[in-house]
């Protein structure tokens, strides 16, 4: 059964309306590119502080 334009505009109205209560399509919603909340510099420094310590403490051990 074919719509009729009347039908046609009812029936893209509603569409709209139950779009609407859905929220956005998951196109249009952007995704967040995840950002470390500390940067890569002080990581790597913290490391070496870290990591080094044990260096240096297993030399001081073994010599």
């Amino acid at each position: 059964m074919a719509q009729t334009p009347q039908q046609r505009k009812a029936n893209e109205k509603f569409a709209k309306r139950e779009e609407s209560k859905r929220g956005k399509p998951e196109k249009s919603v952007k995704k967040q590119k995840f950002k470390s909340p500390i940067s890569q510099g002080w990581l790597i420094v913290v490391g070496f502080a870290v990591f080094g310590g044990i260096v240096f403490e297993l030399i001081r051990m073994f010599f």
